[in-house]
């Protein structure tokens, strides 16, 4: 069972996340997935928004492997490199999550990731389904 606190009495307006969300039940942590295919190689260098879409296809990928999908997502941490991909990173996160039950979220603004041609690192943990 999960529970999406958006805004609490007395917490700032949010745009696109909760402040809180209580679940029940075993997790699991997805380590911060970057802008790379299958085989390595860098997706949209210089395109933000194709670079946060690989990020959030291989979270999905990473989910579906534990039993759990992006409806399972307790909570993000994203890392940009610059934020005007702020508004990409919504538009994108808002396809994949929806926004009726929005995950918490942590959103950092960082000098560089381990690659230069990456604009975006996301990891998550995420509540894993009865029987996963």
């Amino acid at each position: 069972m999960m529970q999406h606190f958006v805004r609490p009495d007395g917490t700032p307006p949010v745009n696109g996340y909760s402040h809180a969300v209580k679940f029940t039940g075993p997790m699991v942590a997805i380590s911060g997935q970057v802008p790379a295919d299958a085989l390595g190689r860098v997706v949209g260098a210089g395109d933000s928004e194709a670079q946060i879409r690989q990020v959030f296809a291989n979270l999905a990928t990473a989910l579906k492997a534990t039993g759990a999908d992006m409806d399972h997502v307790v909570k993000l941490t994203v890392y940009l490199t610059d934020l005007a991909d702020l508004e990409a990173f919504r538009r994108v996160r808002d396809e994949f999550l929806g926004t009726a039950r929005p995950p918490a979220c942590s959103l950092v603004k960082v000098a560089g990731l381990v690659h230069p041609a990456f604009r975006v690192e996301i990891d998550a943990l995420a509540e894993l389904p009865a029987g996963a």
